[in-house]
């Protein structure tokens, strides 16, 4: 009998703590595979005292024997992508014979990058908060039908078809004010770095990911970034360039959506948001600022600030619907356990109008949260190991999350570290 391809992803504005939740998970599977996205993404490790920082690579590096692949829906700049397996190396980490790459992922170019930058400066106060990683330009040459791919580095053409896009794209940068930009230095550590690239397992990833289920292996199929910087559904036009929603996992891998199985949806407690945009229940006084420190709220890709606030449920039911989530994981709950109140936005307050709904465009209307107040529990869950054993206050509060989304939560993250996640064993689950 065949089997599925379940799917994480994160249900907010990014920085969800995927990494760890698939990291946790990965034993269960025999293929990770990344879908979306590119270097814009952090997914972040704790395990054995040490931190990791993956950006291109799937968090199931570290579990051996796991097969990993980067899907064609992927964006690769192969500096990161060099950068991330000369760091792998360097723990220890065997990766050579367990990590796959797709044909058709599309590659970012440094003159995406140029583009990236110059763009944004462009925009002066209007700018959206890009990550300057080149991911934008990168898949607008791919819809533009302009791209370089990973499968065209054994082109005998390649370097032509190299200098003709990097020739449209320094006509392209005439049209914005000038950056500083060594796009010669870029270039040489960009051909240095595809010598790596060209070593690895390039494969139909497609194929090899049908095939895999099939034979009835499980695959387990990562996002990047959040729900709500879906290019479609997200708080567009403070969105990445691609579909982060489960969707998005039948293009960038090549399947059917009815091989489809378990979707993991992740939620901080509370809620962040990193660069521009609307952002409904921030929080721009002392107690924002007090989550910015307990969450340590900076960003893993670019270091910046995130921004803080409290949990909304008008926002997660409306990525819980959009994902068809069937497993609700809360992470970095233990930041909020010194809190004497906590909060939640159950409704937004829109022109005298209470609504349940997200509208169209956050950005020109205002929005008042209508808040729910939970008491805090006010006490320590670090070496909490079952979920009846959570203070009856942290308990009330994932049950009020629960009705909220009509999702059971499976999984409460109580720390970064890989042990530190309790199993809610009031649920059944077909998946762990």
């Amino acid at each position: 009998m065949s089997a599925k391809v379940d799917v994480i992803l994160g249900l907010q504005w990014g920085d969800e703590g995927k990494g760890k939740i698939v990291d946790y998970l990965a034993p269960q599977y025999d293929i990770v595979a990344r879908f979306q996205g590119g270097p814009n993404a952090g997914h972040t490790l704790v395990f054995g005292g040490k931190k990791y920082v993956l950006h291109t690579v799937p968090s199931g590096i570290f579990r051996p024997e796991l097969g990993n692949v980067i899907g064609n829906g992927v964006v690769i700049d192969p500096v990161t992508l060099a950068q991330e397996l000369q760091a792998l190396d360097a723990a220890g980490v065997e990766w050579r014979r367990r990590l796959f790459v797709a044909r058709k992922a599309h590659l970012i170019l440094p003159t995406h990058r140029y583009l990236d930058a110059a763009s944004e400066a462009a925009k002066g106060k209007e700018k959206i908060g890009s990550t300057l990683r080149g991911i934008g330009p990168t898949y607008m040459d791919k819809t533009g039908r302009n791209g370089l791919r990973v499968g065209d580095l054994i082109h005998a053409h390649f370097r032509d078809k190299y200098e003709q896009l990097k020739a449209k794209h320094l006509q392209l940068l005439k049209l914005y004010p000038p950056v500083a930009y060594d796009l010669e230095a870029e270039e040489r550590r960009w051909f240095e770095s595809l010598k790596w690239l060209r070593t690895l397992q390039i494969v139909d990833s497609a194929y090899l990911i049908n095939e895999a289920l099939d034979k009835g292996q499980r695959v387990l199929a990562e996002g990047a970034q959040g729900a709500m910087l879906d290019i479609d559904f997200g708080t567009y036009p403070f969105v990445t360039s691609s579909n982060t929603v489960s969707a998005s996992v039948c293009i960038g891998l090549g399947v059917s959506p009815a091989r489809i199985g378990e979707v993991f949806g992740i939620a901080k407690a509370y809620t962040t948001r990193v660069g521009s945009g609307p952002f409904p229940t921030e929080l721009t006084d002392e107690v924002g600022a007090r989550l910015q420190q307990e969450g340590h709220e900076f960003g893993a890709t670019t270091g910046r600030p995130r921004r803080c606030g409290w949990l909304d449920l008008v926002q997660l039911r409306y990525t819980a619907m959009l994902n068809g989530v069937t497993q609700l994981v809360l992470t970095k709950i233990d930041v909020l356990n010194s809190f004497e109140t906590i909060r939640a936005a159950t409704h937004y307050r829109i022109e005298g109008q209470l609504t349940q709904k997200v509208p169209y465009d956050l950005m020109d209307i205002s929005i008042e949260p209508v808040w729910k107040e939970f008491l805090g529990w006010r006490s320590s869950i670090a070496d909490v190991q079952h979920y009846e054993a959570f203070p009856k206050e942290l308990k009330h509060y994932i049950r009020a999350i629960e009705e909220a989304l009509r999702v059971p939560v499976t999984m409460i993250s109580t720390g970064p570290e890989r042990q530190r996640l309790v199993l809610a064993e009031t649920h059944s689950t077909s998946s762990l």
